[in-house]
């Protein structure tokens, strides 16, 4: 996926999960933060920091903060975006598990659950929930990095989709590129590691991706191993 109006600047401060100041051309912004989780060893004061232009006139901010410079490479924090990598990966033959695609929808209700995506193949029908990953420790991605009930919840609701015969594929997008491997974060939050652990144990296929982040783009990259 591309952004478009790009600006480089340096990360001042969090005013609350939607909002930060950032100097910009040696000027505080206010700019709109496009994750609501912690992000604490990304938002540092002086980080450089990557903005995206708003199109929308009427917005209460003019930028949003997509990208954090992190020792040299950068990491990309919009919450959206891992959806449209997750999406423009699978539709281009991109990931392994989800070959020979003839559909592919986003936004997919099912029982009392909306998964990410719902995909049928020449041999078989599923779901897939994306996660996106920004937390990195010593060359290990790791997800979450604040507890998630909601998480924990779709984990369940997609093997349950697995024991009435469908696929399930949680596919962790990590948004920076050089980790080893991906783990659960089990400090943080030990239900949904649990959970994933057990969802594995019962067929769901858990999957990991890192990404290729510059300042105009983020790409699928390879995948990594997982542990749990």
């Amino acid at each position: 996926m591309n952004y478009k109006k790009i600006k480089k600047a340096i990360f001042h401060r969090r005013l609350n999960r939607f909002v930060a100041e950032v100097y910009l051309d040696e000027q505080i912004e206010k700019v709109h933060v496009k994750n609501t989780g912690r992000l604490k060893e990304l938002l540092l004061p002086n980080a450089e920091v990557l903005l995206e232009e708003s199109d929308q006139p009427n917005r209460k901010t003019k930028f949003s903060l997509i990208a954090a410079k992190k020792g040299n490479l950068w990491v990309n924090i919009d919450s959206q975006a891992p959806n449209t990598v997750a999406y423009e990966a699978i539709s281009g033959g991109e990931i392994a598990e989800i070959r020979n695609l003839r559909q592919l929808k986003k936004e997919v209700k099912y029982g009392d659950s909306r998964f990410d995506l719902y995909f049928e193949t020449e041999q078989e029908k599923g779901f897939v929930e994306v996660k996106g990953v920004t937390l990195e420790k010593d060359g290990v991605a790791m997800f979450p990095d604040a507890p998630t009930a909601r998480g924990t919840k779709h984990v369940w609701e997609l093997a349950k989709a697995v024991s009435e015969g469908y696929k399930g594929i949680i596919l962790f997008i990590i948004q920076l590129e050089g980790c080893r491997y991906f783990t659960p974060n089990s400090e943080t939050d030990p239900s949904f590691t649990d959970t994933l652990v057990q969802a594995s144990k019962q067929g769901v296929r858990i999957l990991a991706y890192e990404t290729h982040v510059d300042e105009h783009q983020m790409s699928i990259g390879k995948q990594i191993p997982v542990i749990l």
